[in-house]
């Protein structure tokens, strides 16, 4: 049970119910997780602005982007970020099988040498936030200066909302996102 209310509609402040109304109108989903950062509502679209940016607006490859989520969401025992990212991970070309081996994806054959890049960085920046000089000339192989600064970003951000999700215990939605566009919204 989340330790904090979650805000719904009915008992919303104007703000929040113009924020949510929004967020239906662009057709994604009002998750728990907005619902218990609605307690402070430039917070609640500042964070959905920049989530919604490292989501549809960088060349960073969805796939690898989902990887470093799914990996975070296990290291941090974040199962709500596993329960919303699961589907959007599958959707972008993460196979089943390597959603089950990413915790120990080290042990793991299903890792390509880029994949294996990407949660070796994701591991280093998440425990350590230093990050070893190896680790960065393997993950330059692979992703340009762009593409570094997004996943860097990305996992700054998810590793942010685990720390969020966690401590507050937000309940897991009913019915999770089953893709990204239910997420970040369609663009009309």
């Amino acid at each position: 049970m989340s330790r904090i209310s979650l805000v719904q509609e009915d008992k919303a402040t104007p703000e929040i119910k113009d924020i949510f109304a929004r967020i239906s109108r662009n057709g994604a989903l009002v998750i728990n997780l907005y619902r218990a950062l609605a307690h402070n509502p430039e917070l609640l679209r500042n964070f959905i602005r920049l989530g919604g940016g490292l989501i549809t607006a960088t060349s960073l490859s969805p796939k690898l982007r989902e990887l470093a989520i799914l990996r975070i969401a296990r290291l941090c025992g974040s199962d709500y970020e596993w329960a919303q990212h699961y589907p959007i991970g599958l959707q972008s070309g993460i196979s089943r099988e390597q959603a089950e081996d990413i915790i120990h994806w080290n042990d793991s054959e299903r890792f390509s040498t880029e994949e294996r890049a990407i949660l070796q960085y994701t591991d280093e920046v998440t425990q350590n936030v230093t990050v070893k000089d190896a680790t960065f000339n393997s993950l330059r192989n692979f992703l340009d200066e762009q593409a570094t600064v997004e996943l860097t970003a990305s996992i700054g951000y998810w590793n942010m909302v685990a720390r969020i999700l966690v401590p507050l215990q937000v309940d897991i939605d009913t019915r999770s996102i089953g893709s990204a566009e239910e997420l970040t919204g369609r663009k009309d």
